[in-house]
């Protein structure tokens, strides 16, 4: 199949495409949540584990692969398709940077009047130049909550890429991805998995660029293996139950045992995930909730995926303040339940609201 036609179709909304954003966003706040609280629930690994370390051990290991699904989409929606690099560049660059410069400053403010008004240590003292550290090591993912920034350097870079090899895809056989995508999972292999050298160096195939080749490839790909959801099940169940045997192997009473997000276990689980949610229309049963596209299901992954970069910028810093006051003194479940509503609602309804203000919807992550 002639990938060069594939830049004329026209663009629409897909909303396999949304929901798989809306699962991206979701992922990432899961795994947040549960890393702030896997100290109350890794102390019950042992030779019978307790079920709250399965809980958490189960959510760190299965939803790592936000970030994974949010590459995959951005070569499904971008690569193969007919577009000059400075277009392309000047389409998606000023959507990342201004959300990051935006939410950047404002949140480092919040994050800072928090912790001088609660003494929450976050910064050394309510100084010119403390404000303006935090707010630097803020864009550089130094500042505490502000971790998660460092996905804006790595998409930048992904982005400066993609140019070379849309014009790769442009005019190749899916075969010949099929050819890259092959070296790119010896990498998942060596690289992110086994941690040790290939003999061939293979840094070419790497991720992330290799996600991005593969979103565009499997939303592509006619081979019926590919687009059976069964199998797409089998590719995320085996993976989840591998990783979740390796963990209770490894892990301490002091750690969790995970796996990098780019290892072939989560390969293989995110390829089952992207390959279900684009052929789940090929089920028997088909729910309506599911598929009335005014229904509040439907509502809620457009609100989501729309609101997904805005979401990524600004949930960590709202869970933190949030865990500050209820870590020592709610229950392990219901503190999760608590910091995932904290992280998925205030977010989004504070995006939903600042989307209506004119000019400042350009700035906060909402597309």
């Amino acid at each position: 199949m002639s990938n060069a036609n594939v830049g004329k179709k026209k663009s629409k909304r897909i909303f396999y495409f949304d929901a798989l954003r809306a699962l991206a966003i979701l992922s990432v706040i899961i795994i947040h949540v549960f890393n702030k609280t896997n100290a109350l629930a890794v102390m019950g690994w042992g030779t019978i584990p307790s079920f709250r370390w399965f809980v958490a051990d189960f959510n760190l290991l299965a939803f790592r692969i936000g970030v994974v699904l949010f590459l995959m989409l951005s070569g499904a929606l971008s690569l193969g398709r007919e577009w000059e690099i400075k277009d392309f560049l000047g389409r998606r660059l000023p959507r990342i940077v201004a959300p990051f410069l935006f939410w950047g400053f404002f949140m480092s403010l919040i994050v800072i009047a928090f912790s001088y008004h609660f003494h929450f240590h976050w910064i050394k003292s309510i100084s010119i130049y403390s404000v303006l550290n935090f707010i630097y090591n803020a864009y550089l993912c130094k500042s505490p909550t502000f971790l998660p920034y460092w996905f804006f350097w790595m998409i930048l870079g992904t982005y400066f890429i993609m140019p070379i090899f849309n014009k790769w895809l442009l005019h190749a056989e899916l075969k010949e991805a099929e050819y890259f995508l092959v070296f790119w999972l010896i990498t998942c292999i060596f690289d992110f998995t086994l941690f040790k050298p290939f003999p061939i160096k293979l840094i070419y195939f790497t991720s992330p660029i290799g996600l991005v080749v593969l979103g565009y490839y499997l939303r592509h790909t006619e081979r019926k293996l590919l687009n059976n959801p069964y199998f797409s099940i089998l590719l995320i169940i085996v993976p989840i139950i591998c990783m979740m045997a390796f963990s209770y192997m490894y892990s301490t009473p002091h750690k969790f045992y995970t796996f990098d997000r780019y290892s072939i276990f989560g390969a293989i689980e995110v390829i089952g995930v992207f390959t279900l949610f684009k052929n789940f229309g090929k089920f028997n049963f088909k729910p309506g909730f599911l598929y009335n596209p005014k229904g509040i299901l439907r509502r809620f992954v457009a609100s989501l995926a729309k609101c997904s970069y805005g979401i990524y910028l600004t949930h960590l810093c709202f869970i933190k303040i949030a865990s500050k006051f209820l870590f020592s003194s709610v229950n392990y479940y219901l503190l999760n339940i608590i910091l995932l509503i904290v992280g998925i609602f205030v977010p989004l309804i504070m995006l939903t609201a600042l989307n209506k203000v004119p000019y400042v919807n350009e700035v906060i992550g909402v597309k």
